[in-house]
């Protein structure tokens, strides 16, 4: 199962934030919660509350090989699948089944962090 990543960048917006822990917004930090398009260029954003059985760590991608979670710091974490190392195992196919969903798992978010680093 492959995850695709639609990556847009909505220009000249006002964006009104509803927090829950933070006064406003910090740099950096991952909220999570509710986007709205209210009406053209205003957007809402609502942060969801923390129940006490959510995950702290969701995951963002889960593929054959790899799954990719991500803490809230932004910070992505790819973690192995466990692995069948059977008759049919092939060392060349499994590296290879990794380094795709490597590829498509990090894809927008790297591009998204040079973007960042770089302003």
């Amino acid at each position: 199962m492959k995850k695709v990543f639609n990556c847009n960048t909505e220009l000249c917006v006002d964006i009104k934030t509803i927090l829950r822990t933070d006064l406003r917004t910090k740099m950096g930090k991952v909220y999570v919660g509710f986007l709205t398009n209210d009406r053209e260029d205003h957007y809402v954003f609502q942060e969801k509350m923390r129940y006490a059985g959510e995950k702290r760590n969701p995951h963002i991608f889960r593929g054959k090989y790899i799954t990719v979670t991500q803490g809230a710091d932004g910070t992505l974490r790819p973690n192995f699948r466990p692995m069948k190392a059977d008759g049919n195992f092939s060392l060349e196919r499994y590296a290879l089944g990794v380094y795709n969903e490597l590829c498509v798992a990090l894809g927008g978010f790297v591009e998204e962090l040079r973007v960042k680093n770089e302003e």
